[in-house]
């Protein structure tokens, strides 16, 4: 049996909704993308959000902190790493790094702290069944 991933890379293209006025990638997508590599890694990992949120499993962003090091523009296609820095009884920890896909650029580098809640918004126990023996720590 396979180990699942610690870190997987999704590729995005930047679409013209996204881009500002003068041409770069919004900020706050940023964020969206970050979450998109939450969700496919947590997928690859056998598991998906949205069965966690009808059990009442819910994961809430607690910090978040980002560089922005080079624009992202129209059309770019980017590739995203998105990894376990470090998963706690509660909480994950994941960092994430950004690129230009045909130079590797690298765009912007970002980390955020997720806490698990119920939904009563009480911390709760990460279920067993989503942890990871290659991520757990501490």
């Amino acid at each position: 049996m396979t180990e699942p991933p610690a870190s997987i890379d999704i590729e995005i293209r930047v679409r013209y909704a996204e881009v500002d006025p003068m041409g770069a990638l919004h900020h706050s997508r940023y964020w969206v993308y970050f979450e998109m590599g939450r969700t496919e890694l947590l997928r690859a990992q056998g598991a998906a959000y949205a069965d966690l949120e009808r059990e009442g499993v819910l994961f809430v962003v607690a910090r978040c902190a980002a560089k922005f090091l080079q624009p992202a523009r129209y059309d770019d296609l980017l590739v995203l790493t998105t990894r376990i820095v470090k998963m706690g009884a509660a909480r994950i920890d994941h960092a994430y790094e950004l690129k230009r896909k045909r130079d590797g650029l690298l765009l912007a580098t970002a980390e955020t702290t997720l806490a698990c809640v119920g939904r009563d918004g009480q911390i709760r126990p990460i279920p067993e069944s989503i942890r990871s023996p290659a991520s757990k720590q501490g």
